[in-house]
């Protein structure tokens, strides 16, 4: 257990080194097919973690290399599922708020999940079938595992009796389904908007700087494996609208429909 962990926590600091090299730069920026954008980081840092994550001989989804076939994919009991730097809009505002996310799903459940901020070098993880989550501020990418098992600290959701109800929304802009669904909760409560960038959403949830997590706008498998894992292990659901289920993983198309994310 603790191998896998300790493997996927250090392709996540190796691959926050990659990060903010390019991050001290002036780098330059692509657009992809999709039309979103992508940096030598994504795929400086997606090589490192696809160096670390070999070594488990478990296959790999990642947004860099997700051309894999569906034929191949249903076979896998187990896989990785990365996202080498979520939140490339951030990187590119500088704001800060951009993660690593790694998650090892098996038979389409999330079970171990980690997340690094690489500028603030704060790491959030859990480990398979574990019912704890932990956070811990590292001064260096460069600590030993050991010491990051040790000196981590435990996370905990936050009560929904608390007044005001805290969801997660965007700074910038809230869509109808998202107005709607605030609107119905402010009929009976009080709420308040909190706002982060990438999977970072999931983590505010986890450790209880926010109640709810409402995601009326499309994603994909690698921007919530890590997330719904660590909120797994809290007790915090990640909920598919469509179906009122957990959300299910290494699906034939790897859009993730609308989700919801509540204790």
């Amino acid at each position: 257990m603790k191998t896998n962990l300790s493997i996927a926590i250090q392709a996540a600091l190796d691959a926050g080194i990659e990060i903010l090299k390019v991050y001290e730069t002036n780098f330059s920026v692509e657009i992809k097919a999709d039309q979103s954008p992508l940096t030598i980081a994504d795929q400086n840092a997606n090589e490192a973690i696809v160096a670390h994550l070999q070594k488990t001989d478990i296959p790999i989804i990642s947004e860099e290399n997700k051309n894999l076939g569906y034929n191949e994919r249903r076979l896998w009991e187990s896989c990785w599922i990365v996202d080498p730097l979520d939140g490339t809009k951030e990187f590119i505002k500088r704001n800060g708020e951009f993660t690593v996310n790694i998650a090892l799903v098996t038979n389409g459940i999330p079970k171990l999940g980690i997340i690094y901020v690489p500028v603030t070098k704060t790491l959030y993880f859990t480990a398979e079938d574990s019912s704890t989550a932990y956070k811990i501020e590292l001064i260096s990418e460069k600590t030993a595992i050991a010491e990051i098992f040790e000196n981590a600290s435990e996370i905990k959701p936050a009560s929904e009796s608390e007044s005001p109800i805290k969801i997660v929304g965007s700074r910038s802009h809230l869509n109808e389904d998202t107005e709607k669904f605030i609107s119905e909760i402010e009929k009976e409560k009080k709420v308040e908007i909190v706002s982060k960038g990438s999977s970072l959403k999931f983590c505010l949830v986890a450790e209880g700087e926010a109640h709810i997590y409402p995601r009326y706008a499309p994603t994909m498998e690698w921007d919530t494996a890590a997330g719904q894992a660590i909120c797994n292990a809290v007790g915090v659901r990640v909920l598919d609208i469509a179906t009122n289920k957990a959300m299910q993983y290494n699906k034939e198309n790897l859009l993730n429909n609308y989700f919801l994310v509540k204790k």
